[in-house]
């Protein structure tokens, strides 16, 4: 596989949060109606959570966001400049921070900023082993497409030579997933996208379907995989049957075979490659004990990230699978997807 490095050839596009992570007891969920091992989206009783964390606790922050994580991901692996990441943000504090927080990872982003919206958060109140996950997606869900089509922003664009949409960002603005989409087939770059929750096949199908003769590689999880082969009807949940149907799905750029992965937590990585013969490999994952797991929030995230530097870098599929499974591995060992 030829190497595709240089300054900024990871584009990385979706939506943008502030992790807020801390550790407390029960009193703190109580306080704000939340459940020990839950993930919730926001309601207006919640606001308070996110001060609070900040200015009472010891607080983690994180620039996340799924593919912000898969950002800083592959930038730990590659060179320096080697990533770009593009969401929306408000105007205010909390983009303030994002912002150390991605300097500090030595991440380029480039923000629209929402000037009637306020920055993405996320609070995880962490008590035990159990993570309340609390989201106010907020900005980050007032992206544009005019901001991606601005010179100086497709500018980077036309520099990258892979760009990675996470489906999150179909919920958001399908048409600057579709513009980087039509971008990487009539250039023949690279498109990577990943189907990042079940609910993004489920609910928007649509969207996702439009992107999908642009899949140049498509990264999911077993869970993700099922939800897809249910919403469109494939009558089995079987990984290796659903991986090979992804990957016959048809193709814009015949010049590449599309590369299906699909995670599955400790069992073994399922990669399907090809068009209309598909071959069907399977990865294991390393164990790891579990004394030493601190948080497998945001493993997913990682291993796309892994995966997508050995891409970069021109490494053959079973390294880029390696180097997916190895920072997956290095994430788990964190609080939270740092």
């Amino acid at each position: 596989m030829a190497a595709t490095s240089g300054e900024y050839a990871l584009l990385c596009l979706e939506n943008p949060l502030l992790d807020i992570q801390a550790k407390a007891d029960s009193s703190l969920l109580s306080k704000y109606d939340l459940k020990a091992n839950d993930a919730i989206l926001a309601e207006e009783k919640h606001m308070g959570l996110y001060e609070e964390l900040l200015n009472k606790y010891e607080a983690k922050l994180i620039a996340g966001g799924a593919a912000q994580n898969t950002a800083r991901g592959a930038q730990y692996i590659l060179p320096p400049a080697s990533v770009l990441y593009i969401g929306c943000v408000g105007r205010d504090k909390y983009a303030e921070i994002l912002r150390e927080a991605v300097a500090k990872a030595e991440l380029r982003v480039e923000y629209r900023v929402d000037e009637e919206h306020p920055t993405g958060r996320c609070g995880v109140v962490i008590t035990g082993h159990d993570r309340s996950i609390c989201t106010d997606l907020a900005a980050a869900n007032h992206y544009k497409l005019d901001h991606l089509l601005q010179p100086e922003i497709w500018a980077l664009v036309e520099k990258a030579s892979v760009y990675y949409v996470g489906g999150y960002h179909l919920t958001v603005c399908p048409p600057a997933a579709m513009a980087l989409a039509e971008e990487a087939a009539k250039e023949d770059k690279i498109f990577a996208l990943s189907l990042s929750a079940p609910f993004i096949p489920a609910f928007f199908k649509d969207p996702l379907d439009a992107t999908a003769p642009y899949w140049d590689y498509v990264i999911g999880n077993e869970t993700e995989a099922r939800s897809y082969a249910d919403s469109h009807d494939l009558k089995t949940d079987d990984i290796k049957t659903i991986a090979e149907h992804l990957a016959k799905l048809p193709k814009k750029n015949t010049k590449r075979q599309r590369v299906v992965v699909v995670t599955q937590g400790t069992e073994a990585t399922v990669v399907a490659t090809g068009g209309e013969r598909v071959t069907v490999k399977e990865y294991a994952v390393k164990t790891i004990p579990a004394a030493e797991i601190d948080d497998t929030n945001g493993a997913g995230d990682a291993f796309a990230g892994g995966f997508l530097a050995g891409i970069i870098q021109g490494k053959d599929l079973d390294t880029a699978v390696e180097m997916g499974h190895w920072l997956a591995g290095l994430s788990i060992r964190c609080l939270g997807p740092s």
